[in-house]
């Protein structure tokens, strides 16, 4: 089949496999890169299927680094295709620039040419838009996000404006809105044989050999009759390997069988993953985009600074809290206070709840507890403050959103001045219901502890802050005799600050969340999967489950594999063995999301 100008519709590609990967180091020291497998299959062996799956018969490949391993994987695994070989022998000074244009330099050009680097990992479906394009150039572009780097772009009209190689993104360089290129182009033969060759050329062997290919693809995008048009993914995965890091979020994406264990394993660093995470609770409507445009602004000169003392994190802090700063010690998150508390009441009788947050549990292994059904007996609590040194309340409970009445337990407190409550009050800001901090600047009761891990509330998991608050300052001094000099970072530090110009828009997304919490609750219970959905003071819903045994993590695999959605199984956290989720409250297009999914997954 012929295009109307009567070239060939079936294009040739290049592929530049000649780098050193010195970023994939220590992968790469015995392997090269391309040759490493994802899900038993080899970066290269996919780029070469999905060309073959579009009609490619000519390939010519650029070696360097490891070619023989190379070469020989590809003659033994194409036999069918004419593969064509050029060896830089330089690759470990020059760059790709030259590479390409050792490429150009010796192929035919009597059909188009589609350029694919050698470290891509793609959905086909994208070779086939590539291919559908009806530009003369084109690129494959992607919206810029967290964890790319190289070459980005910016566009209009379907066509890129401009393109900024890594060397061109300064301090104030902005990605809101660009496009990162996949590295992945379809070029014009006579482009590629009347501008593109003879530029690449000169700029490799006479100006610059340690430059890109894209710094020369860019000036000559500035010339009208050689724009490159812009074919944006839509959702289709494709990963570019650069260093070790990159191949957790390859197998991520293109294992979806072992998205769960993965994400079992790292128990944090989400951003890396293209999931939406139900698991971590956060307000989803705090930091305000004007808050998170001041930190933009600040961070340069944050990530520069140090953190102030422990007394200056303290008045700041106690200035949200309207309380004096020696009633408080901020915390690099809630979590850095268990071990102090694990030693400050070590050999006292203790009851917590079961279930609730594992720490818990990991510090006071010898602990009484009392049940959390879901549900709590008021009675079971006064009683265990009658028979414990100190009761560990977690309101609202971590694991099933039961909430208790502030004043109950304050009026416990008084009636036990000889028992110790510490009462976990991380979520209690979207309960409804007053903080302890308040009632007890009003009324001192040395036997309370409150924590508070700021994390959910603020929407800042990723800044570590909370903090303890006594009446008692032995209990205080015994916690800040525990804490590093620089306790906080200073991005952190300044979210203390911030906080105090925006309490209003603060107060607002708590009850924003609050009122999605209950919209969500609702869809839910319809599930003809979901037995109940009791209520929660907390941003989170426990989800009770129609069925038995592996339904829960059934339900998650299938969520993350299917839809890539992560929730938490927390069957285990429960005695009767009774299948249940927990579940974060998002914004409401991504509830709908999940109710959907969910709905998809259990048919």
């Amino acid at each position: 089949m012929t295009r109307a100008d009567g070239r060939p519709e079936t294009p040739q590609a290049v592929i530049l496999a000649a780098g050193y990967a010195r970023r994939m180091q220590p992968l790469s020291d015995d392997c090269h890169k391309a040759l490493l497998s994802i899900d038993g299959v080899t970066i290269l062996g996919r780029i070469m299927d999905s060309l073959v799956r579009v009609g490619v018969g000519r390939v010519t490949v650029a070696t360097g680094y490891r070619a023989e391993d190379v070469t020989a994987f590809l003659d033994a695994g194409y036999p069918d295709v004419d593969l064509r070989y050029v060896h830089n022998a330089r690759f470990r000074e020059t760059n790709n620039v030259v590479s390409l244009s050792m490429a150009f330099d010796v192929m035919d050009f009597d059909r188009d040419v589609i350029l694919v680097e050698c470290d891509l990992l793609f959905d086909p479906a994208l070779m086939d838009r590539l291919m559908a394009n009806p530009g003369r150039n084109v690129a494959l572009v992607d919206r810029y996000r967290t964890g790319m780097d190289g070459t980005v772009v910016q566009l209009e009209d379907g066509l890129i404006t401009e393109v900024f190689p890594s060397d061109a993104q300064g301090a104030d360089f902005s990605y809101e809105d660009k496009f990162k290129t996949l590295n992945i182009y379809r070029f014009d033969r006579e482009f590629c044989e009347r501008a593109y060759r003879p530029l690449l050329h000169t700029y490799a062997h006479d100006i610059d050999s340690s430059s890109y290919y894209e710094l020369v693809l860019g000036m000559l995008n500035n010339i009208r009759a050689h724009r490159v048009s812009a074919e944006v993914v839509e959702g289709e995965r494709w990963v570019e390997v650069d260093d070790p890091n990159d191949l957790a979020v390859a197998t991520f994406q293109f294992s979806p069988d072992q998205r769960a264990a993965i994400l079992d394993r790292t128990f944090g660093g989400h951003w890396n993953f293209d999931v939406t995470d139900f698991s971590f609770m956060r307000n989803a409507y705090f930091p305000t985009g004007a808050m998170m445009a001041m930190f933009r602004h600040a961070l340069p000169t944050l990530v520069a600074s140090y953190g102030s003392a422990q007394s200056v994190l303290n008045e700041k802090l106690g200035y949200f809290l309207r309380c004096p700063p020696d009633r408080v010690q901020v915390l690099h998150g809630a979590s850095q206070v268990f071990p102090v508390m694990a030693r400050l009441y070590h050999g006292r009788t203790i009851a917590i709840p079961s279930a609730t947050f594992g720490e818990y549990t990991r510090m006071f292994p010898a602990a009484d507890v009392y049940e959390d059904r879901p549900g709590l007996d008021w009675e079971t609590v006064v009683a265990s403050a009658q028979d414990h040194e100190v009761v560990v309340l977690v309101n609202p409970n971590t694991s099933t959103g039961t909430t208790l009445r502030t004043d109950a337990i304050l009026r416990l407190a008084r009636q036990r001045p000889e028992t110790t409550f510490w009462v976990d009050e991380s979520f209690l800001p979207f309960s409804g219901q007053a903080s302890l901090v308040e009632a007890l600047e009003r009324e001192p009761l040395e036997n309370v502890v409150v924590l508070m891990s700021l994390s959910k509330s603020l929407g800042i998991p990723g800044l570590r802050l909370g903090y303890v608050y006594s009446r008692d300052p032995g209990v205080i001094d015994a916690i800040g005799s525990d804490l590093p000099v620089w306790n906080l970072s200073a991005p952190a530090e300044y979210m203390l600050e911030l906080l105090l110009k925006f309490r209003p828009a603060y107060e607002g997304s708590l009850e924003r969340t609050a009122q999605d919490r209950e919209s969500l609750r609702r869809a839910l219970a319809e599930l003809d999967v979901v037995e109940s959905v009791p209520e929660s003071g907390g941003d989170f819903l426990l989800v009770n489950l129609v069925g038995e045994g592996d339904v829960a993590p059934r339900l998650r695999r299938r969520l993350l594999a299917d839809h890539a959605i992560e929730v938490k199984d927390v069957t285990g956290k429960f005695s009767d063995g009774r299948p249940r989720l927990r579940i974060a409250v998002r914004t409401p297009e991504d509830n709908a999301r999940l109710v959907a999914a969910l709905t998809a997954v259990s048919r």
